[in-house]
C-alpha cells in the first residue's frame, strides 16, 4: 500500500497547490481547502493563513482516513522574502520534486527567489521534516511537517 499511497499523494499534490487546483468549499470556518479524488482515493489539504500558515492534509481510501500530514510554515525574514516570492519558489521546487515521484526530503532547488531545501526522516508511514528557503545563505522561510498512517 505504501507505493500506491505515495503515488496518489504525488498526483494529488500536483493537481492542487502546485498545479493551481480550484479551491473547494471551506471545511472549517476560515480555512482554505483544496481537494482531489481518484477512484477509491480522496485527498484534502486544509490550511489557515497565508504568509504564516498552518494546515493539514488527509488521504482517505474507500472513505476511511489512512494518512495525515500536519504543517506550519512561516516567514523568518520579511526583509528578504515575502509570501508571493516564497510561494513561487515553493511551487517550482515542489513541482520538480514531484516529477521525481516523491513528495518530501533530501531535495534542493535553486529558484528565482532563493534556494529551497527539504530534509526529512522516515517514510510515508511515519515521517517528520523541514523545508527552508535561503536567500543569500540566510534562512528566510521555514516549514515544519510531520505525519504518517492513521489506524482505527
Amino acid at each position: 500500500m505504501k507505493i500506491e499511497l505515495n503515488t496518489f499523494i504525488v498526483r494529488a499534490k500536483l493537481a492542487t497547490y502546485v498545479g493551481g487546483g480550484e479551491k473547494a468549499s471551506s471545511s472549517r470556518y476560515g480555512s482554505h481547502d483544496l481537494c482531489f479524488d481518484e477512484g477509491e482515493w480522496a485527498y484534502r489539504d486544509s490550511y489557515f493563513g497565508c504568509t504564516d500558515f498552518l494546515g493539514q492534509e488527509v488521504v482517505w481510501l474507500k472513505g476511511e482516513p489512512v494518512w495525515v500530514m500536519n504543517y506550519y510554515g512561516y516567514i523568518l525574514r520579511p526583509d528578504l522574502i515575502d509570501g508571493a516570492r516564497g510561494a513561487q519558489t515553493i511551487q517550482q521546487a515542489l513541482s520538480a520534486m514531484y516529477a521525481e515521484g516523491r513528495f518530501w526530503g533530501g531535495f534542493e532547488y535553486n529558484g528565482p527567489h532563493g534556494r529551497y531545501v527539504d530534509s526529512s526522516s522516515g517514510d510515508v508511514a511515519r515521517f517528520k521534516g523541514r523545508e527552508e528557503i535561503y536567500v543569500d545563505e540566510v534562512i528566510a522561510y521555514a516549514l515544519d511537517y510531520h505525519g504518517g498512517f492513521v489506524k482505527p
